[in-house]
């Protein structure tokens, strides 16, 4: 492996900056009158470039967290979502709009919990739930982790669908599907996306600090500590980091699967397995690809294909379930060769 300088990172952070500057060109000119070109009215040019960055920072989020699970849990299908983080915070989100809930919080006075702020609670909620009972005397084995996410995942969809027989009309537009599938165009303000991106980015710069030791910890955990890797400080570290940036970014945008799986694996195939430089490129590629998929929406109500514009998140999984499948029979073939 080649040493790393300050060359090369600067050379990997520009390379990343440019394709997501091209990606988010191309976005840029694609709208839902169906004509690619560079938007004149200056309100919608801007709303554009609004839900880009938007969407760029969800994208980033999700690509990053993506990024680190793989490497940390040794597993090619790890991704974001995979600890319960979405379906906490999608649960305590669509608890957040009951009438029950609602008139709890206004007797409370002066504490304002927004809808952002309940999915946020409910995703660290759920994060720290499965730390908990993945670990055992202070160390996270990753079978364990990702087999109690899947747990929690499976328990916080239940009580959610609970929830919808016993409330039939949940005070939201688009009912309880709209906790379901996430989307770009919510009602999150200024102010929570901005706490976001500043979560976002702490915890990305943190993440980029410590990639060089997320190849060490690609390895057996004997082999990693026999190169000075503390493979248990780096996994909680490294974890939790991108279960936080996660939460930040389903807080503010509902769950939106598959960008953390499918970017990862798009990035290896530019450049290689090396983690120092996977995590920037796969960031652009998270941050472009959500931004485009986001614009393509809008774009097939204007090619007639659809009424209306469907949530990204929808679009997402269509394209993300079969290249799940794809890396599964991959890896199938590896493990039977």
């Amino acid at each position: 492996m080649k040493p790393w300088t300050l060359q090369r990172l600067l050379l990997t952070l520009l390379g990343s900056l440019l394709l997501w500057a091209i990606l988010a060109g191309v976005c840029l000119m694609l709208g839902s009158s169906g004509q690619f070109a560079w938007p004149d009215d200056p309100f919608v040019r801007g709303e554009r470039i609004r839900i880009i960055l938007l969407a760029s920072l969800v994208g980033a989020a999700l690509a990053s967290a993506g990024v680190v699970y793989q490497a940390l849990l040794r597993n090619p299908l790890a991704e974001p979502y995979l600890l319960g983080v979405s379906s906490g915070a999608s649960l305590l989100s669509f608890v957040w709009t009951l009438p029950a809930v609602s008139t709890v919080i206004a007797i409370g006075g002066g504490i304002y919990v927004g809808q952002q702020l309940a999915a946020f609670i409910g995703a660290v909620g759920s994060m720290f739930l499965v730390f908990g009972l993945a670990s055992r005397r202070g160390r996270i084995e990753p079978v364990s982790l990702l087999l109690v996410g899947v747990i929690v995942n499976s328990i916080n969809g239940a009580i959610f669908l609970l929830l919808t027989y016993v409330v039939k009309d949940p005070a939201t537009p688009g009912g309880a599907i709209s906790f379901l599938v996430g989307g770009l165009q919510g009602g999150a303000d200024v102010r929570q996306v901005r706490i976001a991106a500043i979560l976002v980015a702490l915890g990305w710069i943190l993440l980029l600090l410590v990639s060089g030791k997320l190849n060490a910890a690609m390895l057996s955990d004997a082999e990693a500590e026999s190169l000075g890797v503390n493979v248990q400080v780096l996994r909680w570290g490294g974890l939790l980091l991108a279960s936080l940036m996660t939460a930040a970014a389903v807080a503010v945008s509902g769950p939106i699967g598959f960008i953390g799986l499918v970017c990862p694996h798009l990035a290896r195939l530019l450049v290689g397995n090396d983690q120092r430089k996977l995590l920037p490129v796969a960031t652009a590629l998270g941050a472009g690809l959500l931004a485009l998929a986001d614009r393509l929406t809008a774009s097939l109500v204007a090619w007639h294909w659809l009424e209306t514009v469907v949530p990204v998140g929808v679009l997402t999984a269509l394209l993300g379930g079969p290249f799940f499948l794809i890396i599964l029979m991959q890896s199938q073939r590896r493990g039977a060769a």
